[in-house]
């Protein structure tokens, strides 16, 4: 098991050293595109800032339940804001300046909520269909339990994070500097706890603190890549603004219900759970109003 463990972590740690001459790649490959340029880097913020989150992970102790609860919670207000605020009502904005649309609040509305629901509905096509892992219900999927417990992990914290990679390059295809600048700010703010909740669970399962740490950047990884393809697929044409707006809404939205809300409150820690979802929201509502 360990010269598995080991050569998991060299693997990674070979990937992590090629990352920045990929990017800085990527970069030039973007050429004048302002969006894809802005969706690559705040995408990497996202990922860097989960790599800080897990680097704690190497001095601390698995934190109590209640600050775990608490963590979530506060995650899960800070995304729900970004779905409201960066996300939803840029896209109905969106949907009413298109003139497919005729300036329709009723068309708007019609628009992006197909879309929200659009992408609820992928993210639970893919809960089902891809073998993973939540932190305390166990295991889901088909043919689950011939896989390794260290990949479902790694699945779970993926599925969690790619909504926010494609909710930030859909927010900079979609808005101005400052409001996408937000969008990317508020994730990434929540990214941080959560690192290091996703390290600190996978030391407690058994793995050890430099294979956490590795995975838990490496999760991160998948955020960058979103915020490109969102911001590229949006790019295309202007009347799929709202969708895509609409589409990364959803996705959140159902990480927000599925996964996030109910992980927070199933060990008897609601009050704490939903007092950190509160300021989370809070904070994310006055960052996107501040840099609006």
């Amino acid at each position: 098991m360990r010269p598995l463990r080991l050569q998991t972590l060299a693997g990674l740690a070979l990937c992590a050293a090629g990352l920045p001459s990929l990017c800085a790649l990527a970069w030039q490959g973007l050429g004048q595109q302002p969006a894809l340029q802005g969706a690559l880097l705040g995408g990497l913020v996202a990922a860097l800032a989960t790599a800080l989150g897990t680097l704690p992970v190497l001095l601390a102790q698995r934190p109590s339940e209640r600050v775990q609860d608490t963590l979530f919670g506060f995650g899960a207000g800070v995304m729900l804001a970004a779905s409201a605020f960066s996300l939803i009502l840029p896209g109905l904005d969106a949907a009413r300046g298109a003139a497919l649309f005729g300036g329709s609040n009723w068309a708007a509305g019609g628009v992006v909520g197909c879309a929200i629901l659009m992408g609820a509905l992928v993210l639970l096509a893919m809960d089902h269909l891809l073998p993973h892992e939540h932190f305390i219900k166990g295991r889901e999927g088909a043919e689950a339990k011939q896989l390794r417990r260290t990949w479902l992990f790694v699945f779970a914290i993926t599925l969690h994070n790619l909504p926010e990679g494609l909710a930030i390059g859909v927010g900079y295809a979609g808005n101005e500097g400052m409001r996408a600048h937000a969008l990317a700010i508020g994730i990434a703010i929540q990214d941080v706890p959560e690192g290091f909740v996703v390290a600190a669970a996978l030391v407690a399962a058994g793995y050890t603190r430099g294979l956490a740490i590795a995975l838990g950047i490496a999760s991160g990884l998948v955020e960058p890549l979103g915020a490109v393809a969102g911001a590229a697929a949006v790019g295309h044409s202007a009347l799929l603004l709202p969708w895509g707006l609409g589409f990364a809404a959803g996705a959140m939205l159902f990480v927000i219900s599925h996964e996030i809300i109910p992980e927070s409150h199933r060990k008897g820690h609601e009050s704490f759970a939903t007092a950190g979802l509160m300021v989370g929201f809070v904070l994310m509502m006055v960052l996107d109003t501040a840099l609006a």
